[in-house]
C-alpha cells in the first residue's frame, strides 16, 4: 500500500519558486544524486532523502541547475531499488514520501530543480501485479501484463527464446505453479527479480500515465527514463539466433531494445508533461546503435534529452572526441534537441579511474592506474564536456575527483551482476561507495554509522571539507567551471562549434567570443593565447602571444 502524506502533495505552482528561465534544460548542469550513498541522516549507514535535503545547498552552491535521483521508491532492492515493487511510495530505508514532499519543496526554495528516475521497463516480482500474476496462474489476465510464455522442449524445460539477460544467463525464468509442478516462464532482461512489463497490454499504458501525474502533482520536475530504449519487443519474440548477446548492444538494434514502438508511448507522455507549468523535462536513458538512432528518442514531440552513451565511451583522444562531438550536434540539430554531455554514472567506472588506465578497457574495469594521470585527464576531460554546447551531466563525487574503489572484498559487493556468470561485469559498486564530506569522523561525514560499502583509508583528504577553499582543488574547480559558465554568454546552450587549426592530438574550438583548447597528448603543446584566460584545469604559461599548455590540460579563453 502506498503511504500517503498526511499534508496535500506540493501543488504544481510549486516549481514557481525556481527561476523560470526559458528552455532551462538546453544548457543545463544536471547533479546526479545516487540516494544511498550521498548523504544519511539517521545513522543506519545508508543515505536518504532527509541526508539528500540537508546538503542541497552545498549543490545550489556548487552551481548546479537540476538534481537527478536514482531511485527512492519502495523496493526488496534486488537492483538498488531498480526493482519497484511500489512507485507511489518511497523505501523506508530512504524515508517517506513527506520527506520527499519537503525535499521538492526545499530544492525549489534554493533555485534548484528535481529530477526523478522512472522505471517502466519492469517492475519488482514483488509488485501487486506480478504476485497476483503468480496466484491466478497461465491464461490469467494478470499474466497478459507480463511477458509469461511456455517454456520449449518436450516438457516445456527450455526458456521460451534465447535472449540473454544484461545481468547474465537466460533471461527467462520459470516458475512454479501452485500446485507445484514446473510452469510457464517469464521474461526479465535483468535480474529475476525484475520481471519486464507487456506494454501491449493497455493496462500497463493506463498505470504510467498515472504514475506520472502522481509525482508531477507533487512537484518535481522531470523523470529520467530508466531503459528508455526497452518496453516494446518485437513481435513474437524472436530468436536472436546467437551467444555472447551483451557484445552486440549499442551495434544493432535488438529485438528487445530500441524498438521502434517506444515512441508512441513517449508522445503520449509528452501531451501529460506539457500540461503542467514550470517547463517539465523527460531524460531518456537510451542506449542505441548510434547517435542519430537516439536523436529520434528528443524529437519535438517526444522527449527533452537523451543521455549521449557515446561519448560517455570516447578515449582520451583528441580525434575520437571531435568525431563524436560533430556526429553528435550533426544528429540534434534536425529534432531542435540539446547535445548531453556525461562522462560518469552510477553505472560505469568513474572517469577518473578509466583516464587512468590504457584504453580500450571498456567502462566497467577493475584496474586502479594510474591515479595521478586520472585526475589530471578527468579535470581537463571536465573542462572540455562544460564548454561544449548543450546540456551537461555530473556525477556525484566527481567534483571531488573521487576514483572508483576498484579493491572492495568480494563479501560486501551487492551488485546483482556480480553474482550471476558471463553478465555484466559486476563492478558497479566501486562508483557506488558513499562520498566523503569530512577529513574525519564517521564515514568521513556520510553518516554517525558507518556505511552500507566500505570507504577506502584517505578518503577523507578527498573530502568536501579538505577541498573547499584549497586553491587549485578538484571541487574548486568544478565551483569555478560553473560560475564561468554561467556568466559566460557564448556557453551553455547552442548547436555548434567551429573547430580551429591544432596540433595533433589537441582539440580546439571557438564559440562566438570563447576558446576551448584540450590538449589530450603526453607532452606540452605551443597554442597562440586567444586571449584572456577564464580557466585552465592545469598550470598554463604564457609569453609573447603564445601558450604553453601542459599535457592533459583544458584551457578556457575569452577574448572579449
Amino acid at each position: 500500500m502506498s503511504q500517503q502524506p498526511s499534508a496535500a502533495p506540493a501543488p504544481t505552482s510549486a516549481v514557481a519558486t525556481v527561476s523560470e528561465r526559458h528552455d532551462w534544460w538546453r544548457d543545463a548542469v544536471i547533479y546526479q544524486v545516487y540516494p544511498r550513498s550521498f548523504a544519511d541522516s539517521n545513522g543506519d549507514g545508508m543515505g536518504d532523502l532527509e541526508g539528500v535535503r540537508t546538503r542541497l545547498p552545498y549543490l545550489r552552491d556548487l552551481g548546479v541547475d537540476a538534481v537527478w535521483l536514482s531511485p527512492f521508491y519502495a523496493s526488496p532492492q534486488a537492483d538498488a531499488g531498480y526493482d519497484v515493487a511500489d512507485y507511489r511510495a518511497v523505501d523506508p530505508m530512504f524515508g517517506t514520501l513527506l520527506d520527499a514532499d519537503a525535499l521538492i519543496r526545499d530544492a525549489h526554495a534554493l533555485g534548484l530543480r528535481i529530477i526523478v528516475d522512472l522505471v517502466p521497463n519492469h517492475s519488482s516480482d514483488q509488485y501487486e501485479w506480478f504476485r497476483r500474476a503468480l496466484a491466478e496462474g497461465p491464461g490469467s489476465p494478470s499474466r497478459d501484463r507480463y511477458h509469461f510464455r511456455p517454456g520449449k522442449g518436450k516438457n516445456g524445460e527450455l526458456p521460451p527464446n534465447d535472449w540473454e539477460s544484461i545481468f547474465g544467463g537466460p533471461a527467462w525464468t520459470r516458475v512454479t505453479e501452485q500446485d507445484g509442478t514446473p510452469g510457464e516462464w517469464y521474461l526479465h532482461l535483468f535480474a529475476p527479480e525484475q520481471p519486464d512489463f507487456n506494454w501491449e497490454h493497455p493496462a500497463v499504458g493506463d498505470e504510467f500515465r498515472s504514475i506520472l501525474r502522481f509525482w508531477l502533482d507533487m512537484g518535481v520536475d522531470g523523470f529520467r527514463i530508466d531503459v528508455a530504449h526497452g518496453m516494446v519487443k518485437a513481435e513474437g519474440l524472436p530468436d536472436l539466433g546467437s551467444h555472447e548477446q551483451l557484445k552486440l548492444l549499442g551495434n544493432d538494434v535488438m529485438p528487445f531494445f530500441d524498438q521502434d514502438g517506444v515512441h508512441a508511448i513517449y508522445r503520449q507522455w509528452r501531451l501529460i508533461l506539457d500540461e503542467y507549468s514550470g517547463e517539465r523535462i523527460f531524460v531518456a536513458e537510451a542506449w542505441t546503435p548510434t547517435v542519430e538512432r537516439t536523436a529520434k528518442y528528443v524529437r519535438p514531440d517526444e522527449l527533452h534529452q537523451a543521455f549521449n552513451f557515446q561519448y560517455l565511451g570516447t578515449h582520451w583522444d583528441a580525434e575520437e572526441l571531435r568525431t563524436v562531438i560533430d556526429r553528435t550536434l550533426d544528429a540534434m540539430r534536425p529534432v531542435g534537441a540539446p547535445a548531453t554531455w556525461v562522462l560518469s554514472n552510477h553505472d560505469v567506472t568513474r572517469h577518473a579511474t578509466r583516464f587512468a588506465n590504457p584504453a580500450g578497457l571498456g567502462t566497467q574495469i577493475r584496474l586502479a592506474g594510474d591515479r595521478a594521470l586520472g585526475l589530471r585527464r578527468a579535470r581537463a576531460a571536465t573542462l572540455l564536456m562544460l564548454a561544449l554546447p548543450g546540456s551537461a551531466y555530473v556525477y556525484q563525487g566527481e567534483e571531488l575527483g573521487l576514483p572508483d574503489v576498484v579493491d572492495l572484498p568480494d563479501e560486501v559487493r551487492q551488485d546483482p551482476a556480480y553474482f550471476r556468470g558471463a553478465g555484466q561485469d559486476g563492478f558497479r559498486d566501486g562508483c557506488r561507495v558513499p562520498i566523503p564530506w569530512t577529513r574525519e569522523g564517521s564515514s568521513y561525514g556520510f553518516g554517525d554509522g558507518g556505511s552500507w560499502l566500505p570507504q577506502p583509508a584517505g578518503w577523507g583528504e578527498l573530502s568536501v571539507e579538505a577541498q573547499t577553499g584549497e586553491p587549485g582543488s578538484t571541487l574548486e574547480l568544478y565551483r569555478e567551471a560553473l560560475a564561468v559558465r554561467r556568466a559566460t554568454a557564448d556557453l551553455g546552450a547552442g548547436d555548434a562549434v567551429e573547430w580551429l587549426r591544432a596540433p595533433e592530438g589537441v582539440v580546439a574550438f571557438r564559440r562566438g567570443e570563447f576558446v576551448c583548447v584540450a590538449n589530450t597528448t603526453g607532452e606540452s603543446v605551443a597554442m597562440p593565447a586567444y586571449g584572456r584566460v577564464l580557466l585552465a584545469s592545469g598550470e598554463i604559461t604564457e609569453a609573447a602571444g603564445e601558450a604553453k599548455v601542459p599535457s592533459d590540460t583544458t584551457v578556457w579563453w575569452t577574448r572579449a
